[in-house]
């Protein structure tokens, strides 16, 4: 087992554990701590892989930015664990069967595909090449995107402003 396999399989590993945990968990903060070191795992996965732009934006963007809106909105909300505890189980029957028939269709393809184990070449970084295709070729693309973001946001904070008061 070489060592970049042995890395994988602790992300692999890392990422599946804390996404039960964040399933399973009887606390919805705990479940988002658990989401946040489960988006880490699979951001460190896209590292190991080469694709060193998808794993700097899966930090930035879900374990930076949606796991910390989930904690402010957990944080800021005023219910108590008695309003979210249901005591009807059928949702989770229904839950669990769907989870098992899903996991037998996909153990059924596993079972049949055709794996072919071919070398691959060393990867090369996916930032340079990404960054001169929206500087270069996707100019317009990329900078009409940036002022429809820019539009948003304003609107936005202007929404969310305070009204003056006369």
């Amino acid at each position: 087992m070489t060592t970049e396999l042995a890395i994988f399989w602790i992300f692999a590993s890392l990422s599946g554990l804390a996404a039960v945990i964040a399933v399973f968990a009887r606390n919805i903060a705990n479940a988002a701590y658990a989401l946040f070191f489960s988006l880490g795992a699979i951001a460190g996965i896209y590292g190991l892989l080469g694709a060193d732009f998808l794993a700097i934006t899966q930090v930035v963007i879900y374990v930076g930015g949606i796991v910390t809106l989930l904690l402010f909105g957990i944080l800021l909300t005023n219910r108590s664990l008695e309003d979210l505890v249901r005591s009807d189980r059928r949702p989770y029957v229904v839950g669990v069967l769907g989870g098992v028939g899903i996991f037998g269709i996909l153990l059924a393809i596993l079972a049949t595909a055709r794996w072919q184990i071919e070398p691959t070449p060393a990867l090369e970084g996916t930032t340079a090449a990404l960054g001169y295709l929206l500087l270069q070729k996707y100019v317009f693309a990329f900078e009409f995107s940036s002022l429809t973001l820019l539009a948003a946001l304003v609107g936005a904070s202007y929404l969310v402003r305070r009204k003056e008061r006369d």
